[in-house]
């Protein structure tokens, strides 16, 4: 069975920048005429039709953009050993344009902005104190795919005062953790700890690197 590519790479990253830039234009433009001729309360029948038909379409569009963006975006930094990096990236984007399709779709009805800015604010403050060390891993994973001090397939160094010196061998960069392979097994690293961590090259890690064959003719001391 085929490994699933997480990225779903069945077109081309142009192909996707094309049509996620024409349906966000198409959700410019309704979010333009919807606030300028729509409107909901207090309002003409054709006024309240234009303001929702408008906020219709911000949503369903906008969310097809969104989705086209996002998965260009994450494919524009992926490469062929770092997918995971890639499909993190995606999901961090498109849970920001989902966040802006929705205070587009009220300002297209023409709503107040204000009681909705304070709620989620609220909101923010007591998921932000709840989840601190996950949004930091978060955050933390945004850095490292953009600095990108290692990729998939390397041998590093950690040096770090809650995990000490480790050397390691990369298996993966998601969006909370890297997976490395030490030589006690398979070991989850929170993101944040990494990036606050030394990181140097490794060339030796326990059979765990390639070590080539001595060149012919070479004498073997044991054999003498």
């Amino acid at each position: 069975m085929s490994r699933r590519d997480p990225l779903n790479l069945r077109h081309s990253v142009a192909h996707e920048w094309v049509v996620g830039f024409a349906a966000l234009a198409v959700t410019i433009a309704a979010v333009t005429v919807g606030a300028s001729l729509g409107r909901v309360a207090h309002a003409a029948l054709h006024q309240r039709v234009i303001a929702w038909v408008s906020a219709i379409v911000v949503v369903l569009v906008g969310s097809y953009a969104v989705r086209h963006l996002a998965t260009a975006l994450g494919r524009v930094v992926a490469t062929g050993r770092n997918l995971g990096a890639g499909a993190s990236l995606r999901l961090v984007a498109s849970g920001f344009g989902y966040l802006v399709i929705i205070f587009s779709f009220f300002g297209t009805l023409g709503l107040s902005l204000t009681h909705l800015l304070v709620g989620a604010g609220l909101v923010g403050v007591v998921l932000g104190i709840a989840a601190q060390q996950s949004l930091a891993n978060v955050f933390a994973a945004v850095v490292l795919l953009f600095a990108r001090p290692f990729v998939v397939g390397d041998t590093i160094r950690i040096r770090s005062g809650v995990v000490g010196t480790m050397d390691v061998l990369v298996l993966g960069i998601g969006l909370t953790y890297v997976t490395v392979k030490t030589e006690d097994g398979v070991l989850k690293i929170p993101n944040s700890i990494v990036l606050g961590s030394g990181i140097g090259r490794s060339l030796d890690i326990g059979g765990m690197t390639h070590h080539p064959e001595p060149a012919s003719g070479t004498d073997d001391p044991a054999g003498e």
